[in-house]
């Protein structure tokens, strides 16, 4: 609350919410992250009765939740992108349902915006925004932040997912499919390496573009 109001003052109108689970909540299917009163919904409720026109938005990923610290269910050790989605949407229907104004899907997975804005049409939260991660490229700049949350990856690494700095092609591939499928924000992460992504996506399409430079900056 006291967070919340400090902002306010300072003139900031939007917050995006992060969670750190403990470790004996975790698991490799995200129950967590469903969970009614659970740490994020209650942070949402928090920031709404503290500060009603403040704009809430959350991140929808399971790597918070995860055993493994992936952003999706694993299976024989490798990471299964239809069932992630599904729990991705319905952690994206939670969300709305304790008072967020955008989720954030940060998870990469292929399909999971048309996935999520469907679900929220069919819950009735047709004016929740989303703000797609679309171009998110595996980088060791998030390290700290993993560090912070503890949910770092348990084997592997997230480039089976998250984006190759080689191939500009798929920015724009996963920007148009994301932007197709419903969102309303397109993000670039990190932001200051990859200028040049973000402004050919700007030249690109006419969905504002949002850059996330570095996790817990």
């Amino acid at each position: 609350e006291k967070e919340v109001k400090e902002l306010w003052s300072m003139g900031l109108k939007s917050v995006l919410l992060f969670v750190k689970v403990p470790d004996a909540l975790k698991d490799n299917a995200g129950k967590e992250a469903l969970n009614p009163n659970g740490l994020m919904q209650r942070a949402i409720k928090c920031v709404k009765d503290t500060c009603p026109d403040m704009l809430v938005m959350t991140d929808v990923a399971l790597d918070p939740y995860s055993s493994y610290g992936h952003d999706g269910i694993v299976e024989n050790g490798i990471i299964v992108n239809d069932e992630t989605v599904e729990v991705l949407a319905e952690m994206s229907i939670s969300h709305a349902a304790a008072g967020a104004n955008f989720v954030a899907p940060s998870d990469m997975m292929d399909g999971r915006i048309l996935s999520i804005r469907e679900a929220l049409e069919d819950e009735g939260f047709i004016d929740t925004g989303i703000m797609s991660y679309s171009a998110k490229y595996a980088s060791a700049f998030y390290g700290p932040f993993r560090d912070a949350l503890d949910s770092a990856p348990g084997f592997g690494d997230k480039k089976t997912y998250q984006m190759d700095c080689a191939n500009r092609f798929e920015a724009l591939r996963e920007t148009e499919m994301d932007i197709d499928e419903g969102a309303d924000i397109v993000m670039v992460k990190p932001g200051m390496p990859y200028l040049d992504i973000v402004r050919e996506i700007k030249n690109e399409f006419d969905t504002p573009v949002a850059v996330y430079q570095v996790s817990g900056e």
